[in-house]
């Protein structure tokens, strides 16, 4: 794994955002009506100051914790190739879902907004359980046998 730090990272990034992407959307949307500006309820500007107010606490989280957040994994451990590719395939389907929820409004077809919005939802499930396993798998190669 070349960027191990960057693939963590984002992946601490993309699992609040996939859990509540509604929640910081409206936190989003909350914070520029505070300044005056009036948003629609699933706007674009909503999301991404939400997921820019994200991206700052996971930072601030990560410099608290001491420059890396929990669990970074033993480079010549057990797994720890393998679990970089599952969160990594995590991190490219939780992206995916992120970007058609910016995106579904400039698709035409409704039939299409149906049936990508079907698939990028089956990611939502998906990522959780590459996270899950891909931790697992870090987690394992930490252990000295």
């Amino acid at each position: 794994m070349r960027l191990p730090d960057l693939n963590i990272f984002t992946a601490w990034l993309l699992i609040p955002q996939t859990l509540a992407m509604g929640w910081v959307a409206a936190l989003g949307r909350l914070i520029l009506e505070l300044f005056g500006t009036d948003t629609p309820e699933e706007g674009i500007p909503g999301r991404i100051v939400g997921a820019l107010l994200l991206l700052g606490a996971v930072f601030v989280v990560r410099r608290l914790l001491g420059g890396t957040l929990p669990i970074v994994g033993n480079p010549v451990g057990n797994g720890y190739r393998f679990g970089h590719r599952l969160i990594l395939t995590g991190n490219i389907l939780a992206a995916a879902l992120f970007v058609f929820q910016i995106a579904w409004h400039w698709i035409p077809s409704a039939a299409a907004v149906m049936v990508m919005a079907q698939l990028t939802s089956a990611f939502g499930y998906w990522v959780m359980a590459l996270w899950m396993a891909g931790f697992s798998f870090l987690y394992q190669s930490t252990q000295v046998a």
